[in-house]
């Protein structure tokens, strides 16, 4: 797997992590949202530099100038809920993406620390032979990730693979890098080394899907 860790040069995007791991300002759900967006938004910049282009021609109102446009079939996939405000800012720069949406979420069969991922719900257009964007903000574990790519590959081979995280933990990167194909790329914005008990990053920001649109039952 092929790890572009973003926090490891300083930039404008540690202001909009800072932001959502602060206690205080990430009572705002609407700034919490748009700050995952903007993160999305800053990760697919950098992502963008690894797809393919090819030279096409743009017809200004005194010429034409020769221009390298971005050739991928980009299909972005979300990992419902969390995945929804990073899903827009990845939207708002690879706007010409087909769309996918994948349910993925914890069971606590014994009501303790154990859990399972299950998965239950996927839409999207066919992946085979073309670029897949998987999206999901908290990189923990890394069991819902896998799980989804299990679920994924039943629908079509894509060509190439680009995970987009915004917190994740070392062991859960050691993880995902054990389950997917070796030229994967992990586009990821910070990376904390801890997981708790409950397999929850630390010192991480705690439930995204929670604090971006509401605690669940």
């Amino acid at each position: 797997m092929i790890l572009h860790h973003l926090e490891a040069t300083n930039s404008i995007l540690n202001k909009f992590i800072s932001e959502i791991r602060d206690l205080t300002i990430q009572k705002d759900s609407l700034r919490f949202r748009r700050n995952i967006e903007r993160i999305g938004e800053i990760l697919g910049y950098e992502l963008s530099k690894q797809i393919s282009y090819t030279t096409t021609e743009v017809q200004t109102p005194l010429g034409v100038k020769n221009m390298q446009l971005p050739n991928n079939d980009i299909v972005l996939c979300s990992i419902l809920r969390a995945g929804l405000p990073l899903h827009q800012g990845l939207l708002n720069y690879f706007d010409n993406a087909e769309n996918a949406f994948i349910s993925a979420y914890r069971h606590h069969p014994n009501n303790d620390a154990e859990f399972e991922i299950v998965v239950e719900y996927f839409a999207s257009p066919s992946i085979n032979n073309k670029t897949l964007l998987l999206a999901d903000p908290m990189l923990a574990t890394g069991q819902s990730l896998v799980a989804v790519y299990e679920g994924i590959k039943k629908h079509g081979t894509p060509k190439e693979i680009h995970l987009v995280c915004v917190i994740g933990s070392t062991e859960g990167i050691e993880f995902v890098k054990n389950h997917f194909p070796e030229n994967t790329h992990l586009w990821i914005a910070a990376i904390d080394d801890t997981l708790n008990d409950k397999g929850y990053i630390v010192p991480g920001l705690g439930d995204a899907g929670d604090l971006a649109y509401g605690a669940k039952l």
